[in-house]
């Protein structure tokens, strides 16, 4: 199976300026994500998606490669994760690269391990499924089953559509929330439009390694975590 290890880097942020290339523990915040990729079995080639030319050095300095420039109007604010990605399998196509799989590695998410990734792969190869995304466990009081929603009135009602919840903490059955520190997805699911396609496996996560940084908050709590290992 051949893989597309991509990480998306665009020039612009709002929360944290410039984040991709401020240093976090003495290197790019990108060039965490680079390195990982780099290191996982599995993966055939490793590309940095970017406007941006500082971005774009960065990433090659890393040992990435960027055979291309990302359009501007794939890296505003609000642009989607989907035509970035679709952007990148069809460019590579057109330079004579095909992929089964592509594996998204957000800067954002700087401790993922290799091991995730590969643990991904795994998954997705042994059960046929369209995607595997890493996850983390939804602590119990968060439980669909038993979370209400109010109504218009200001009825509250179970998140599930269940009449009564679960009495009973040891009988919920475990839920998930996406962490984002990887997506794997096939490259046809990718084409037909979804990064997640119609069935969609979960691959749990270490809790403790877990930042997605989008606040400066959350940057701080990189570098603690950062500071512990040096500890």
């Amino acid at each position: 199976m051949r893989v597309l290890g991509l990480i998306p880097a665009r020039g612009g942020s709002k929360g944290i300026p410039r984040k991709n290339v401020r240093l976090l523990g003495g290197k790019p915040l990108l060039q965490y994500a680079v390195e990982v990729g780099l290191l996982a079995r599995g993966i055939t080639r490793l590309v940095v998606s970017t406007e941006d030319p500082e971005i774009a050095a960065a990433a090659r300095h890393a040992g990435a490669e960027v055979p291309f420039a990302r359009p501007l109007e794939l890296a505003q604010d609000h642009t989607p994760m989907l035509p970035v990605v679709q952007h990148a399998l069809r460019t590579l196509q057109a330079q004579g690269d095909r992929f089964d799989a592509v594996c998204l590695l957000q800067p954002t998410s700087p401790f993922r391990e290799s091991a995730d990734i590969e643990g991904c792969l795994a998954l997705l190869i042994q059960s046929g499924a369209d995607s595997v995304v890493t996850v983390l466990q939804v602590p119990d009081e968060y439980n669909p089953h038993w979370v209400y929603l109010a109504d218009a009135s200001g009825a509250l009602r179970l998140s599930t559509g269940e009449t009564s919840p679960i009495t009973r903490r040891q009988e919920l059955p475990p839920a998930y929330h996406r962490d984002g520190s990887v997506y794997l997805t096939r490259a046809a699911v990718v084409e037909q439009g979804s990064l997640y396609g119609a069935r969609m496996l979960g691959y749990p996560v270490r809790r403790d390694r877990v930042v997605n940084i989008d606040s400066m908050q959350d940057w701080e709590r990189a570098e603690r975590l950062l500071g512990a290992e040096v500890d």
